[in-house]
């Protein structure tokens, strides 16, 4: 069975597409893309039809990763589409949990906070690297591979 995961942050241009691309890049090396379907959004629509931000692309093709993916805003179909909802930030969680309660009972999904899956870090959120350096892109790298690597983990264990 198809597993159905979407990756959640603000405007859908730093997190949430490197969340999609480092998981999508995990797929492929453990030969279980047939088995998900991945996508991101962001809460806010701002930044709709554009490719991830350009920093956090160079900082995923440094460590091989694609982010192919293009901004979107979610939907209150998405919480029917997605088995999934997997956010960044506090502010994501509220947002998507109230979203969650406007699409009614129609929104079958199952959200939690993205580092919830981390093991290797401490912290509770993925912060927004937008307004920083690039040593602030790396830092989302790092939590995403250890947040992505564990979730994949759970949901489709090793042989």
């Amino acid at each position: 069975m198809t597993q159905k995961l979407l990756f959640v942050c603000l405007g859908n241009i730093c997190r949430s597409p490197a969340a999609e691309g480092v998981f999508l890049h995990l797929l492929e090396e453990r030969g279980l893309s047939d088995q998900f379907v991945v996508d991101s959004a962001g809460t806010g629509g701002w930044h709709v039809g554009n490719p991830a931000d350009r920093r956090m692309q160079a900082a995923a093709n440094r460590r091989g990763i694609q982010l192919p993916s293009r901004a979107r805003q979610i939907s209150l179909d998405d919480f029917s589409s997605f088995d999934l909802v997997l956010t960044m930030d506090d502010d994501n969680l509220t947002a998507i949990q109230g979203l969650a309660r406007e699409a009614g009972p129609r929104a079958t999904a199952s959200i939690k906070p993205m580092l919830s899956y981390a093991r290797g870090f401490s912290e509770t959120e993925v912060p927004d690297p937008y307004y920083g350096g690039e040593a602030g892109f790396e830092h989302v790298l790092d939590l995403l591979e250890d947040a992505c690597a564990n979730l994949l983990d759970e949901l489709s264990p090793p042989a």
